[in-house]
């Protein structure tokens, strides 16, 4: 499926929806409330519905799945987004999606959001994003999610066509009827608006990082390791979300938390079940 809109929705307005109260949004992240890219989402939808933020109060990028045992978890009211309930918590992405619908929202919401990451989820990556960590957890608790990222690490980074497209997927999110187990993991290019071509939905590639831990001393003498990595991708595939992205599309890839090998499963019960 390609979609593409010639030009953004003037003055950032929703479609009206006659006769029904604006859907509950949550929105939360991996690198940490102050980060630009939470900052642009909010305002690429803040408009479209009522928009709740429950973010870290401090990058936990890499930290996957992660939940908090054994310490408190701290959560505090901000003012980071004008006329937006918001709140930091002191534990990982998924620590935030639990708190939010137990303790900030005590219902579930329409839609969670997470991002804008900064930096790829593309490929294997999202096996360790916090970023989709929190909208997997999201779904997990039967609530439609999805997961942005933009393909810039730089805190001054271009955030336009990722607030646009974000925007375009929200919309689409709101007006399909999505299963409540429902997971998108977008990416957007590191590129000026109009140099994207839409949407693409895609397969996740068969990508990762050939990895290399590189041995130093600190100024003690103490050895220590500094991962550092080469992205490689092993997938030729047009069908991708490493294709996609190269080509200036935007990636949309459904995911889910269920990790069965359903086909491998098959093949193995019929060689050992008898």
């Amino acid at each position: 499926m390609n979609t593409k809109t010639s030009k953004p929705r003037s003055k950032n307005q929703a479609p009206k929806v006659i006769g029904k109260e604006k859907p509950i949004i949550l929105i939360t992240n991996d690198d940490g409330i102050s980060a630009p890219g939470i900052r642009n989402l909010v305002e690429s939808v803040r408009d479209i519905g009522k928009i709740v933020v429950v973010a870290p109060d401090k990058p936990q990028s890499g930290m996957g799945h992660a939940i908090t045992i054994g310490e408190p978890l701290r959560l505090h009211k901000t003012h980071h987004f004008e006329g937006i309930e918001s709140y930091s918590c002191s534990g990982t992405p998924v620590d935030c999606v639990k708190l939010a619908v137990d303790k900030v929202l005590h219902r579930k919401p329409d839609l969670c959001l997470s991002g804008i990451n900064h930096g790829a989820n593309h490929s294997i990556n999202v096996i360790y994003s916090g970023t989709m960590s929190a909208a997997v957890e999201a779904a997990i608790e039967d609530i439609p999610s999805a997961g942005f990222s933009l393909l810039d690490y730089s805190i001054e980074a271009d955030f336009s066509g990722a607030r646009h497209y974000a925007r375009q997927v929200v919309e689409l999110m709101l007006k399909t009827k999505l299963g409540k187990h429902t997971v998108l993991n977008v990416n957007i290019p590191a590129k000026a608006l109009e140099l994207l071509k839409g949407i693409k939905l895609c397969r996740q590639a068969y990508a990762k990082y050939e990895e290399n831990y590189v041995q130093r001393n600190d100024p003690h003498g103490r050895q220590y390791y500094w991962l550092t990595g080469e992205f490689q991708n092993f997938d030729k595939g047009k069908d991708t979300d490493v294709w996609a992205l190269a080509n200036n599309f935007v990636s949309v890839v459904p995911v889910q938390y269920d990790l069965t090998h359903t086909v491998y499963l098959k093949q193995l019960k019929s060689k050992w079940e008898k």
